[in-house]
């Protein structure tokens, strides 16, 4: 664990308000471009911050706003403060005597009901609207964290900027960012059942000690591995394609086995409302299924390789 990461997460582990505790540190746009209104840095500190609030499944729109913040950059515009949500899809814009305006449907956005400015991407701009002009339907993932359809009718916009970036590459930059959030997660599900098993006592020893638990725990231990070699690989080349789709579909695949690992050697103490397990898993069940989930990114995998002229090279950067 790198020294942003183990900051990040001693602000997390000791906040009552994870959110406020992170914009107090300057943490909430890393990776951001200092004149784009951001804490400067890379992905790979972004990373390191996403890596340690899904470790704590720390209920904040952090992966959101780093999203969002990145849109605004690229387009040239500046990120408010607070909270950021970014949306993408079919929108009508109307240039009034006020100034552009806004309309579009969009469903299940993260934290909308939360942000203090919607970043939407959509006929080629880049725009910034007040979430007050806008009807939010308010809904939730499986971890009980906001997703909320949102309806833009002739919103007045903020800011707006031409932009290069298609809904395709938003997409792979969520899968990134959830991919590292659910790298997180799972290091905490494997920490939590490590420690259970050598504290839990059955038949006078701890469980850990039988063979069949220490399986489970090895192959635990491994899925997550495997995961987090394969999102720190595409963290190091997010503009390559197969990269980001590798992680995500890796990461989304081990995190259902991590979930049901670690509740197989929990019991069901780990599935009580109290217990951080609970968190953990909520989260690994639903950042698996967002932004794509193992099955559509393998999808895109295939594809890639069946229109490339050398598959092999494609697959093992050769």
């Amino acid at each position: 664990m790198g020294l942003l990461e183990e900051t990040a997460d001693e602000i997390l582990a000791g906040a009552g308000d994870p959110w406020r505790a992170l914009e107090e540190a300057g943490l909430t746009l890393v990776g951001v471009p200092e004149e784009a209104g951001g804490s400067g840095g890379g992905l790979p500190d972004a990373a390191a911050v996403l890596r340690a609030a899904g470790y704590r499944a720390a209920s904040v729109p952090l992966a959101e706003t780093l999203l969002a913040g990145g849109l605004l950059a690229d387009a040239g515009l500046r990120a408010a403060p607070g909270a950021l949500t970014a949306v993408s899809g079919e929108v009508e814009a109307v240039a009034a005597r006020g100034g552009l305006t806004l309309s579009g449907t969009f469903l299940r956005v993260p934290w909308a009901r939360s942000a203090r400015s919607l970043v939407v991407l959509g006929g080629g701009l880049v725009a910034a609207v007040d979430p007050a002009h806008a009807r939010i339907s308010e809904g939730a993932n499986v971890a009980g964290e906001p997703r909320d359809d949102v309806v833009l009718s002739a919103a007045p916009v903020r800011a707006a900027a031409p932009c290069g970036v298609d809904a395709a590459e938003l997409r792979r930059r969520g899968a990134l960012a959830r991919a590292v959030q659910l790298t997180g997660a799972m290091a905490r599900a494997l920490d939590l059942s490590v420690r259970y098993a050598g504290e839990r006592e059955q038949f006078g020893r701890p469980i850990g000690r039988f063979q069949a638990v220490r399986q489970m725990l090895a192959e635990l231990a491994g899925e997550a591995t495997v995961a987090d070699v394969a999102v720190r690989a595409a963290v190091g080349a997010p503009g390559d394609p197969v990269a980001v789709a590798a992680a995500k579909a890796n990461a989304s695949r081990a995190a259902g086995r991590v979930a049901e690992i670690a509740h197989q050697v929990h019991g069901a103490l780990g599935a009580t409302e109290e217990h951080p397990l609970r968190l953990v898993t909520l989260r690994l069940w639903s950042w698996r299924e967002e932004y794509g989930n193992e099955t559509a990114w393998a999808d895109d995998l295939g594809a890639a390789l069946s229109a490339a002229p050398d598959p092999w090279n494609l697959l093992t950067g050769a």
